[in-house]
């Protein structure tokens, strides 16, 4: 009895440190010669009221290129550091075609799936800090796998899909405040 809770606790704590390592390996993906851009608003610069909770509240217009070669699909993350509660998620994004070189303002690739928020269903959700300006993150992943998730999946679980599969990793970043 007592080896089995020893070894459960091992086991547990392997498991632990591996996700604590992948998940830093995704998040710390140098950046390479991929590129997101948006027409709406340049690199850490203010998102326009359209696009936000005190306008349209749809997504941005967005862009890609120098996709990596060897990638299957593209998943986006879009999240705000700065948000009171910590790491507020506002959409995610994964299985975009690699030729993918666009997203329509108001709109999701076709074949790409749009999975969980913090608002608590998928789909986009725009900037809406409860104060001060907020940094919004749209990190591009181009991956070597296609991803086998529901709409249901949250930030967390999408990383950990991601792991291993990252090739290169671009970011956008815009501001906000009310």
């Amino acid at each position: 009895m007592r080896a089995a809770v020893i070894l459960s606790s091992i086991v547990l704590t392997l498991t632990l440190l591996y996700v604590i390592f992948n998940s830093a390996l995704i998040t710390n993906t140098k950046l390479g010669n991929m590129k997101i851009e948006s027409s709406a608003f340049k690199h850490n610069e203010i998102i326009p009221q359209k696009y936000t909770c005190d306008g349209e509240n749809v997504s941005l217009p967005l862009s890609f290129s120098n996709i990596p070669n060897g990638t299957k699909t593209l998943a986006l993350i879009m999240d705000d550091p700065d948000a009171p509660v910590g790491l507020w998620v506002h959409w995610t994004l994964w299985n975009i075609s690699p030729g993918t070189k666009e997203i329509k303002e108001n709109s999701v690739p076709k074949g790409a799936v749009e999975g969980m928020t913090n608002f608590g269903k998928p789909g986009y959700g725009g900037p809406c800090p409860p104060d001060g300006e907020h940094r919004y993150f749209f990190k591009l992943y181009a991956l070597d796998a296609e991803l086998n998730l529901s709409k249901e999946t949250d930030k967390g679980a999408l990383e950990e899909a991601m792991m291993g599969h990252v090739l290169e990793k671009a970011e956008l970043i815009g501001l906000y405040s009310r």
